[in-house]
């Protein structure tokens, strides 16, 4: 029987930076990837090029039934300190907005790094290997740690890291084997659903708006009292674009979100200033100063909007501003896990030690990264989280 000190399950962002920090320890650490690729989701991150930090991450970044979780391993495994390896290793990287950091070439050198550090902490990686049972060393007997069954026979190990990410993009590899190992154990699993995921719309309002598939707008996207101010994109099946993605993750089905076309002036004044300079002007052409004529033109006739300027009463222009600034529309749902970018519950953190990511119920078990209810704001705060989380096991495993 193969026998390591650890064994993590999971060749993504959160279980290599577990199994290099292990490794370091002088740990003897094997990683099992059961798709034939490690770091699936590293590579298709940010449109190719990785947007593997934020500079401005912090606690109040992330979505959690209980908030405070993800602050120990978060101070203890900063966004610096991951800029740092990337540093040491050569790998050159620009901000983008909003303190998002992205590689300048590709994914590739973020997933390079990782594997380089393994490789110098003596970390064994194996792919195309499955898990079928992992189980408790039986304590009569002596023995303590886990035995897990696999494609490549039983291995016995003090410690398992569960690092196999959510149920977002199944078509990268994404199961449920942490969910269903942390019921084997009697951990609580709180509702999971879709993340930083796209809109469907209604099919009235996907017949008028699929005319501006691939049209991009600034808006104010906003459910309740929380709200995003980025680029929302139009697509022929509903919305999406950051502010999209962001506001995804509080919506709740049924209910409506509120859209600001208009977030960075005040638009019933510029109307009242258009009204006395261009009277004689269509309201499309003067909307279309601020957008694009085909918006213009498909937004103004969705919202019954038609004449000339001068036609319209101050009550009439605040109607205008009404519609495209408190602009309330229903989705009919989100894209789901195909597109999400991350999957929002899982893993109840009341079931987990803050400091090490141990179960509380199964000494020597561990979940890191998506799988717990920890869910980052977009812009590399998720992978943040991988980071942490990982880097907070692997010293203790």
């Amino acid at each position: 029987m193969l026998q390591y000190d650890v064994v993590i399950i999971g060749a993504g962002a959160s279980g290599l930076m577990c199994a290099a920090t292990a490794g370091y320890r002088g740990r003897s650490v094997l990683v099992i990837e059961h798709t034939a690729k490690i770091g699936r989701k590293i590579l298709m991150s940010g449109g190719g090029r990785c947007n593997f930090t934020n500079i401005h991450n912090t606690p109040a970044n992330f979505i959690s039934q209980n908030p405070h979780f993800c602050k120990s391993a978060l101070s203890r495994y900063k966004a610096q300190d991951f800029i740092d390896l990337v540093d040491r290793h050569g790998v050159e990287y620009h901000e983008k907005t909003l303190g998002q950091l992205f590689c300048n070439e590709s994914s590739k050198e973020i997933l390079r790094v990782l594997m380089t550090e393994c490789e110098w902490a003596g970390v064994e990686i194996k792919t195309d290997t499955a898990v079928q049972k992992v189980k408790q060393a039986d304590p009569q007997k002596g023995q303590g740690g886990y035995q897990l069954e696999t494609s490549m026979g039983k291995i016995k190990t003090d410690s398992v890291v569960i690092a196999t990410g959510g149920l977002s993009i199944p078509n990268g590899g994404a199961t449920s084997f942490a969910y269903d190992i942390a019921a084997q154990y009697a951990l609580t699993v709180l509702p999971r659903t879709a993340a930083l995921v796209p809109f469907t719309l209604q099919p009235k309002d996907k017949d008028i708006l699929k005319e501006l598939s691939g049209v991009s707008h600034l808006i104010k996207a906003s459910v309740g009292n929380t709200s995003f101010v980025e680029m929302m994109l139009f697509t022929h099946r509903g919305l999406s674009g950051p502010a999209i993605l962001q506001i995804s993750n509080y919506w709740q089905p049924g209910g409506d979100v509120e859209l600001n076309l208009f977030p960075e002036m005040d638009l019933l004044v510029w109307l009242k200033e258009q009204r006395e300079a261009r009277p004689k002007a269509e309201v499309t052409t003067i909307m279309a100063q601020q957008m694009s004529k085909r918006m213009s033109q498909i937004l103004c006739a969705k919202f019954g909007l038609e004449g000339v300027m001068g036609g319209f009463s101050n009550k009439q222009l605040e109607a205008i501003n009404e519609a495209f600034c408190h602009w309330k529309i229903k989705p009919s749902g989100t894209e789901g896990y195909r597109t999400a970018e991350v999957t929002l519950g899982g893993i109840d953190t009341n079931e987990i030690n803050q400091k090490s990511m141990e179960a509380k119920k199964a000494p020597g078990l561990y979940f890191i990264g998506e799988c717990l209810d920890v869910t980052g704001h977009l812009g590399g705060h998720n992978f943040q989280w991988a980071w942490a989380s990982g880097f907070a096991a692997g010293q203790v495993v």
